[in-house]
């Protein structure tokens, strides 16, 4: 029986075998044959060594300009990006995909991307994000294309971010630090504004960096100065840390204040028992377009990553004459900073205070069942999960029919629209109406007509199934709720002995 020798066995024996100039590549050779010879003994997935070297170009990501004069036109300085990726699971398509959806977001934030690479590894590096010797490839990358500016698809951590910016020598930021910039710049509202400035400092708080001046400490706390005083005082960049956090103290107290009155209304809607129903879904998704095509709510359209950021509630009615208001939520991305889903979580909470979701997804996207799962991830975290949900495909006008057939065959609550050609959009509305809550008491009464306000109401609370005019006063057939069937309860004939 023969035993296998292990690798500091073949080592030792190599170093007597071969001189010093083809040692390395006599180990090299030799760790490929042993390690071919005991994949069955390892655990996971092991990558084949080309594929863990190679730092992967990603095609067609580049956003130069052909034309210079066109930077004129554009609102904000471009900045020249180089994305860079980790590949650690899935498909290179994956990976590409996930790329992609990057370059929108820099080119939305402002950015001009030159170019993207991906570098597969099973985990990222911890000290720089893609190991030592990638990012010295990348460095050359950066001056090969002339960026000044570094974007990681994924959250760096403080040290990742330090060390890699020591080795490519320009700006490095991650995918989350991008959203928030965006949300920065697209944010109209108070609240919005507040929001986005909270997440912003929460995210910045960890990686408050010093030196020089910033390291330096005040004078101590003792009594009179100069001689007197006893023990070291706090540096400057501790004195930021405590700034900080007094601010995000204040701007919670703020929102919370916010939160209240949107609670009142919401409140208010729910005392006269006004259905509702929030509009969910990816960003760049048709949300915006999808609620002016329903209520004619004229907000603002555009192809762009969270175009529109402040939560827009319209009245809408179904066609068989039903009240109900229609929200208009935040956009979601795949990897949303949790930051963000903190900060925003008031006005997401309109999504589980709904009788219903419309959750809108952009059929047009090559690979649309993961806008879904990222969407109903958030919707989880606001514990919205009871919820009804319509799934909403939208841009059926420029979607693939295969695509389509696919998503209407495994979502069983679906359907296809067009938000710009207004295709299906009668049929929305009639699942609407059907998918609502109905009022639970079904009633027939006599109202004079000098109780006209209670026929009004029955029209704003309730279902009007009949209506008629008599000489006594209006004969109604209508479904309402149990306080509004009180009200009506003196004006229901007696029945027939």
């Amino acid at each position: 029986m023969t035993s296998s020798s292990s690798p500091s066995q073949d080592t030792k024996r190599l170093a007597q075998t071969y001189p010093e100039g083809l040692r390395a590549d006599a180990l090299m050779e030799e760790d490929v044959a042993w390690s071919h010879g005991n994949d069955s003994q390892w655990d996971g997935e092991q990558f084949d060594r080309s594929d863990r070297a190679a730092l992967r170009r990603v095609a067609g990501l580049s956003t130069e300009l052909e034309d210079v004069t066109e930077v004129e036109y554009r609102q904000l300085r471009l900045e020249r990006v180089v994305l860079v990726g980790v590949w650690t699971s899935g498909t290179v398509q994956d990976a590409e995909n996930s790329l992609a959806e990057l370059a929108a977001l820099a080119e939305t934030a402002g950015a001009l991307v030159l170019d993207g690479v991906v570098q597969r590894r099973d985990k990222p590096d911890a000290a720089t994000y893609i190991g030592s010797g990638k990012a010295e490839e990348l460095r050359d990358v950066v001056l090969e294309t002339g960026a000044d500016t570094v974007i990681c698809d994924g959250e760096l951590s403080p040290g990742q971010l330090i060390h890699l910016e020591d080795v490519v020598k320009v700006k490095v930021i991650d995918r989350t630090a991008l959203i928030l910039d965006i949300f920065a710049q697209h944010a109209k509202s108070r609240e919005g504004k507040a929001q986005v400035a909270l997440a912003q400092m929460q995210y910045m708080l960890p990686r408050l960096r010093g030196w020089g001046q910033s390291l330096s400490r005040q004078m101590g706390g003792g009594k009179g100065g100069g001689l007197a005083t006893r023990g070291p005082g706090e540096t400057k960049i501790e004195t930021d840390r405590r700034r900080i956090r007094e601010k995000m103290a204040k701007m919670r107290r703020e929102i919370a204040e916010m939160k209240t009155g949107r609670e009142i209304k919401r409140q208010e809607r729910k005392r006269h028992k006004v259905p509702s129903v929030a509009i969910a879904g990816y960003t760049n998704a048709g949300k915006s377009s999808l609620l002016n095509r329903l209520t004619g709510a004229g907000v603002l359209v555009e192809n762009a990553l969270f175009a529109t950021l402040d939560p827009t509630v319209r009245r809408a009615e179904t066609p068989s004459g039903r009240l109900y208001t229609l929200a208009d939520t935040v956009g979601f991305v795949r990897h949303l900073p949790h930051h963000l889903v903190e900060a925003f979580r008031s006005t997401m909470e309109e999504v589980g205070d709904s009788d219903l979701i419309l959750h809108v997804v952009d059929g047009s996207h090559p690979v649309p069942e993961e806008q879904l799962a990222a969407v109903r991830e958030v919707i989880r975290d606001v514990g919205a999960t009871d919820v009804p949900e319509i799934v909403v495909i939208n841009k059926a006008d420029m979607a693939d029919p295969l695509v389509l057939q696919r998503l209407l065959r495994v979502e069983k609550r679906a359907i296809a629209v067009s938000a710009r050609t207004g295709q299906n959009i009668d049929e929305l509305l009639a699942l609407i109406d059907n998918e609502l809550p109905r009022p639970s008491v079904e009633i027939e009464a006599l109202v004079p007509y000098t109780h006209g306000k209670l026929v009004a109401r029955a029209h704003d609370e309730g279902e009007v199934i009949s209506e008629e005019h008599t000489p006594e006063g209006t004969l109604l057939k209508v479904r309402v709720h149990e306080e509004l069937a009180a009200e009506f309860a003196p004006y229901v004939p007696a029945p027939l002995a």
